[in-house]
């Protein structure tokens, strides 16, 4: 499916291409597709691209000076593409503690969903989630696929510290905190995972188009991987979902 994509200055070094204004994964699809077709041309004067929810960002080395023949380029590039053709991606097993210890905020979404800290634990886990992009903080995953039933706004005042490694809920989202930050979203369990590794490369091993599920652990299992993780010895479950 092709979609009638507008292009845009951004600034004197880029191009911004945007989608239609929704979060759905046809579009995702269709924006890696770009952007790796982009990618393979391997064209030298393209320093960057950055994809979002319904955009695509080529940041070139230098001033482009001539926005039009760039952006009929583009779009040559663009119809050329195999709209059936599949990006490649992993599904990523994510352990997570969701013992209250851990999930400070879990009890008062139970009370305020009318929902028990179980049934929140199995919905929140029983999902496939969609990694649309990575931003906020380095390693944050932005991602989609949160059960309607769970659904819970952001607190109105953020709290100053949030931990490493917490698994939260703000709005229609689910996310993992990479770092200790400050943060508005509803804190309920945390994973001992490390999502961002700047010794690695690349330093986040999930990418956009990649999935997430998340296994509930005990504490004692969280301990276990913990000390594995901080050793640099884990190796995290993934498999091939397309390609």
């Amino acid at each position: 499916m092709a979609f009638n994509l507008t292009y845009k200055p951004f600034g004197e070094r880029a191009v911004l291409i945007e989608w239609p204004p929704k979060i759905d994964k046809s579009i995702l699809k269709d924006i890696l597709r770009f952007k790796q077709g982009i990618e393979k041309k391997n064209i030298k004067s393209i320093v960057e691209l950055k994809s979002a929810y319904n955009s695509l960002l080529i940041i070139y080395d230098s001033i482009c000076r001539n926005f039009k023949n760039e952006v009929e380029s583009l779009k040559k590039l663009y119809k050329s593409l195999n709209p059936k053709h599949d990006i490649v991606s992993k599904q990523w097993k994510i352990p997570v503690c969701y013992d209250t210890s851990f999930g400070v905020d879990l009890e008062h979404i139970s009370e305020a969903k009318n929902l028990s800290v179980n049934e929140i634990v199995n919905l929140h886990s029983q999902a496939v989630y969609t990694v649309y992009f990575i931003g906020f903080l380095p390693g944050f995953l932005y991602l989609g696929g949160l059960d309607a039933k769970l659904h819970f706004p952001r607190k109105s005042t953020p709290r100053l510290q949030i931990k490493k490694g917490a698994v939260a809920i703000g709005g229609h989202q689910t996310g993992i905190y990479p770092s200790e930050s400050p943060g508005g979203w509803n804190i309920i369990g945390n994973t001992p995972v490390a999502f961002f590794n700047p010794k690695k490369n690349p330093p986040c091993f999930a990418k956009a188009g990649d999935s997430i599920v998340f296994t509930p652990i005990s504490l004692k299992t969280y301990e276990d991987i913990k000390i594995l993780v901080d050793a640099g010895v884990y190796e995290l479950e993934s498999e091939v979902v397309n390609g």
